[in-house]
């Protein structure tokens, strides 16, 4: 081995030196690649390892990996182990720490980080990965025992190795065997933050999800964590109950995700891992009383170092360095002797701080000196709530829904978030408020606004087509509802007559109302009105509610949608959308709404204004223009004094009254999509086109409609263009609507169209029948005939 990997003839000096070198890499290179040969440091002789280190500029870590290899064997004691380790920490810590700061990441290459890289390539991670499981691997009677202080080495280099040098993490992640015994570690709390640093990075990079089943006592292990450890392990839980495209669902074709579907008869591994969670014995109470525990009823006396050391898995690296050196400086200027007593010293290893001490009697005198400031407190705790929220809102959406809303109004989630609402979800930023990595207090990875965005999604997921949704009022505002109902002389909502009382929010406001408060005060450019919009608009979805837009058009909430859209002229897509959709559930059916449109664009200039945003993009206006024109169809049945005034009166509904421009609508609705590009986000604009075919249908005007749209494709030199496309878009529409997993009530709720006569249109529409003058192979010439061929083929 030695005469392999020497000088050789003629290759004396530096030069030869560093060619020997070079073959030593090459050859554990081409080990770890091929599985044969050089597999670890510990094969290459010491001599060799001594002649080559200094000027491959190795540091000694080869050596240092061939005595740990040495002092590591089932037999030994690990007694000399953490020595060995303290001696190469220092070297990779150092490029971590380097790697964290830097502001452009680049991927991690040997020249880069050369220590990391050089105890990779000798087979450190192996190593640390054998002593860490060993124990586990024993048969002995007699179990090998590991100090606290050695895994924790072991998992900081780890966690540096994965940070600094690339495909370790994955390689990691590839063994299921290590993933999980790493579970078994977080049992102990002084190594928990460390292994929970660690899973999370390797998770994060695994190619299959793992089941939270196979971890050994899940639930006994969870039962053990207290509040703090539940906080971070949430984290975790994340990357195991998430659906690995839900960050982007909406840009996914509907054609591929039904594709998906198929190929995935049973549940997926999030959803079972979700399962697994509910019925862990008091997990979700536990999730529902640290997401609304107050931040005075944290621990007040930390030490700021412990503090520090305890919470840097919430944040990025350089967060952490920045927050320490802010309030470093601020203790420092108060008593510069301070630090000195204390006698701390503060390493970083990756996203842990080891805290070091020459007088731990010391530490213990001069906790009350160094305790956290308010601001820091308050950041601890939104960072907590953070990912606690996330997993609420997760298992808000997945398949046992109606389990997990039953467990959290029992738990009297909404009236803790409701208490905490003004003081910490959307309290005003002081000026000592805590600004992290040099960022202002609105960026968009501020912990505040994160949380909020968060607090908003969890509201919207809570409230979204199911009854539970009042209890986001007060007991004074369901009163208030009813009153509504009474005075309109309707049927009380039954949801509002069986919400439980003990249940809602309390004090003078509930949520929903606090809500709105601050949706009316915020900035123009705010990246929170999208968000805002979704969860009021999600309380609205469902069965059209008399009662509930009378609630929320007597605060100004339509008022202040026209002012956003036509006054300040927004710009952003995304925030249109949003108010488009929340202005539809809005005004749907209500003529005191469309009476309140109508008085505040109250002229042409405005009128035009708000016609140029609905036309800008038909894809984010579509369902306002659906609600307009199932409104209109209602109305125009209706004998009241009251509506025909409003009909005669109102811009808008005098606008869509006219046939021209339904059909320019349902025109440009089909011409706009197309079943290769259908996602979640664009199918309303189909079922849009068919509420106003379904609407003619029952007026015995289907065969002019189609008619009318045979005439737009000569006008526009398409003739069978647009026909054939929308042929084969419903057909399309019966393969997903269908489909007997499908939820039909939206479409139902939506139109107050019963779903029998969605298909029965569909039908009609398709019939092969030429003759037919519901057809829409009638009004498409044979020469122009393009329907008979497979989406795929299109």
């Amino acid at each position: 081995m030695a005469a392999a990997g020497g000088p050789g003839p003629g290759g004396g000096g530096r030069r030869g030196a560093r060619r020997g070198a070079a073959n030593i890499l090459a050859q554990l290179r081409h080990a770890q690649l091929s599985g044969r040969g050089l597999t670890r440091g510990a094969q290459i002789t010491e001599a060799l390892l001594k002649e080559r280190d200094k000027q491959a500029k190795w540091n000694g870590i080869p050596l240092l990996l061939q005595k740990l290899y040495e002092n590591s064997h089932p037999n030994s004691d690990f007694s000399q182990c953490q020595s060995i380790l303290k001696e190469i920490s220092p070297l990779l810590s150092m490029e971590a720490m380097a790697f964290v700061t830097e502001d452009n990441r680049k991927p991690a290459q040997e020249s880069t980080f050369p220590n990391t890289y050089t105890f990779d390539l000798f087979g450190g991670v192996d190593l640390l990965v054998e002593i860490l499981m060993r124990p586990t691997l024993i048969t002995q009677k007699k179990k090998q025992k590991i100090s606290d202080d050695l895994i924790k080495d072991c998992l900081s280099i780890l966690y540096n190795t994965c940070i600094c040098t690339e495909g370790v993490t994955k390689r990691l992640a590839e063994r299921n065997d290590f993933v999980l015994f790493l579970f078994t570690l977080m049992t102990n709390k002084k190594t928990f933050l460390q292994t929970a640093t660690l899973i999370e990075d390797i998770l994060g990079v695994k190619k299959e999800m793992i089941q939270l089943d196979d971890i050994p006592n899940l639930a006994s292990l969870v039962s053990s964590f207290d509040q703090q450890q539940l906080a971070n392990f949430c984290r975790i839980l994340a990357v195991t109950i998430s659906e690995l495209d839900t960050g982007s669902d909406d840009k996914h074709t509907l054609l591929a995700k039904n594709a998906q579907q198929k190929k995935n008869l049973g549940p997926s591994r999030a959803e079972v891992n979700q399962a697994t969670l509910l019925n862990i014995p008091g997990f979700v109470e536990r999730l529902c009383k640290l997401a609304t525990r107050k931040v005075s009823e944290t621990t007040s006396t930390s030490n700021f170092l412990q503090e520090l050391e305890e919470w840097y898995t919430w944040l990025d690296n350089a967060l952490v360095l920045d927050a320490l050196m802010r309030v470093a400086n601020e203790e420092a200027e108060q008593s510069s002797t301070d630090a000195e007593n204390i006698g701390l010293a503060v390493t970083p290893t990756g996203d842990s701080w080891q805290r070091e001490s020459s007088d731990e009697s010391g530490l213990a005198n001069t906790s009350a000196r160094t305790q956290l400031p308010q601001s820091m407190k308050i950041m601890h705790e939104i960072m907590y709530k953070l990912e606690v929220l996330y997993v609420l809102c997760v298992l808000l959406m997945g398949r046992q829904r109606n389990q997990v809303h039953k467990m959290i109004a029992e738990f009297k989630l909404i009236p803790g978030l409701n208490n905490l609402f003004d003081k910490l979800i959307w309290r005003k930023h002081s000026a000592t408020a805590l600004v992290l990595h040099g960022h202002n207090q609105n960026c968009d990875c501020s912990p505040d606004i994160t949380l909020k965005i968060q607090f908003l999604r969890l509201l919207q997921s809570f409230s979204d087509h199911h009854e539970n949704k009042y209890l986001l009022l007060n007991s004074q505002e369901l009163n208030e509802l009813s009153a509504i109902s009474l005075k309109a002389n309707i049927p009380e909502v039954e949801a509002v007559v069986n919400t439980d009382r003990s249940l809602v929010c309390d004090g003078k406001r509930g949520l929903l109302t606090r809500l709105l408060q601050v949706m009316k005060k915020e900035p123009a450019e705010s990246s929170f009105r999208f968000w805002q919009a979704r969860a009021v608009e999600s309380f609205l979805r469902g069965a059209t509610s008399y009662a509930d837009q009378m609630f929320l058009l007597k605060r100004g909430l339509l008022e202040h949608i026209l002012y956003c859209i036509v006054d300040s002229e927004c710009k952003s897509r995304d925030v249109l959308q949003s108010y488009f959709d929340l202005l539809g559930e809005l005004m749907k059916f209500n003529i005191d709404a469309f009476k309140r449109f109508n008085k505040y664009i109250n002229t042409d200039e405005k009128f035009q204004i708000f016609l140029n945003q609905i036309n800008s993009s038909l894809v984010d206006s579509n369902m306002l223009v659906r609600c307009i024109t199932l409104s209109l169809d209602r109305f125009e049945n209706l004998s009241d004094i009251k509506v025909a005034e409003v009909l005669s009166e109102c811009r808008l509904l005098s606008y869509m009254s006219q046939m021209t421009m339904r059909m320019s609508f349902l025109f440009r609705l089909i011409n706009i999509i197309h079943v290769q590009t259908l996602t979640q986000e664009n199918v309303s604009c189909l079922n849009t086109s068919l509420v106003i075919l379904m609407l003619a249908r029952r007026k015995d005007k289907l065969p002019f409609y189609l008619h009318t749209l045979q005439e737009m494709e000569y006008t526009q030199k398409y003739p069978g263009f647009i026909l054939n496309n929308f042929h084969s878009l419903l057909r399309f529409w019966q393969q997903h609507y269908l489909n007997k997993d499908k939820d039909s009530t939206c479409l139902e709720n939506s139109s107050c169209i019963s779903f029998t006569y969605w298909k029965e249109t569909v039908s009609i529409l398709l019939s092969p029948d030429r003759t037919s003058p519901c057809a829409i192979v009638s009004y498409i010439d044979e020469a122009y005939m393009d329907i008979d061929r497979d989406f795929t083929e299109e």
